[in-house]
């Protein structure tokens, strides 16, 4: 394809992108993809020096080797000794040097603290302060740095929406109250000083990330092989997943696709209810789903945490990413926790 031809249909196409609707975004699907193409080889070719952030979690765990794979050069942000040249220290408290992180043509930035456990103030502060004091850090050392990053793709997550039952949310939708997304609001907010610079900036508003080490997922299992998991509350709230393996793949995605920038949901386009999720979890391991956890247990047990996290419902639809042609792998729950719970 000729550049020209390419840059006509990226002005059409962006133009779809910011009036269409998204049932009209999945029935150009296909047509994005081929024609979005061809900036994947360009960027894909100009981006080679990556710094990540938050390699120790599962979703960090699952990037590496695939990047490392692809001939990307990485380096880690550690909290603590620096024990080889791929990595740099980082207090994600303090400031951060701006030539520390100078001259990477990319900058992924998944670090924060667990949310999980009973949120008493002294948690709160620093799920707050690991996403948005850390945050800010790294923007504006990103902003400030001699040589800058051509991308900035920052962790958020729908818990940004709050809990809103069965409405329909995408990326325009107006944030929830409560703590979590006023935490969320304030963590996007925290890269301004990226985008001030003209750095490509990305907030991934993040849903449950379904792997075979750890996370939400990790926690479920052991109830559920025993027979003794079941729906949590009436079940009726919406769980909007995704497989790491997308979720690694769509951070690869979003790298190379020039015309993803602000706030990128990243979940499948089949979220489900509790209800569903734990029927079919029950059924991938021949176990049954009779023992569910009333409401009230809930609270008692984890709190604002559980009523936010467990009892919240974020139905939630990956306009951006299916606009802009990323082709899941498992929009299916049960083809995900398969290939998952095989392993």
């Amino acid at each position: 394809m000729s550049r020209v031809f390419c840059e006509t249909w990226e002005l059409r196409i962006w133009t779809f992108q910011n009036f269409a609707t998204f049932d009209t975004f999945k029935s150009v699907h296909s047509l994005f993809g081929r024609f979005a193409s061809c900036y994947s080889e360009k960027r894909s070719a100009m981006i080679s020096r990556i710094l990540v952030s938050g390699v120790s979690g599962p979703i960090g765990a699952a990037l590496l080797p695939p990047f490392k794979t692809r001939g990307y050069e990485i380096t880690r942000m550690v909290r603590g000794s620096v024990t080889g040249e791929d990595q740099i220290a980082w207090d994600p408290v303090k400031p951060i040097a701006p030539a520390a992180v100078s001259g990477f043509d990319a900058v992924i930035h998944l670090a924060g603290e667990s949310i999980v456990g009973r949120w008493t103030d002294d948690k709160k502060k620093k799920i707050r302060d690991s996403r948005v004091v850390g945050t800010t850090a790294l923007a504006e050392a990103l902003a400030r740095a001699k040589d800058k990053p051509q991308v900035f793709v920052c962790s958020s997550a729908i818990g940004y929406y709050g809990d809103r039952g069965s409405e329909v949310l995408n990326e325009e939708s107006a944030p929830g109250e409560g703590f979590l997304p006023d935490v969320c609001r304030e963590w996007e907010s925290a890269t301004k000083a990226a985008m001030d610079a003209d750095i490509r900036t990305v907030q991934m508003r993040t849903g449950v990330v379904l792997s075979p080490k750890g996370g939400a997922l990790g926690k479920m299992l052991t109830p559920f092989k025993m027979g003794v998991g079941g729906k949590i509350g009436d079940g009726r709230q919406w769980m909007s997943w995704i497989d790491v393996q997308d979720m690694v793949g769509a951070i690869h995605h979003i790298l190379k696709s020039d015309l993803l920038q602000g706030p990128v949901n990243m979940v499948a386009p089949k979220p489900v209810t509790n209800a569903e999720f734990t029927k079919t979890l029950a059924s991938v391991l021949s176990r049954p789903a009779i023992f569910p956890m009333p409401a009230f247990v809930v609270k008692l047990a984890f709190g604002e945490m559980g009523e936010t996290v467990l009892l919240g419902s974020q139905r939630v639809e990956p306009a951006q990413l299916v606009a802009s042609g990323y082709p899941f792998r498992f929009s299916d729950l049960r083809e995900s926790l398969e290939n998952i719970l095989k392993k």
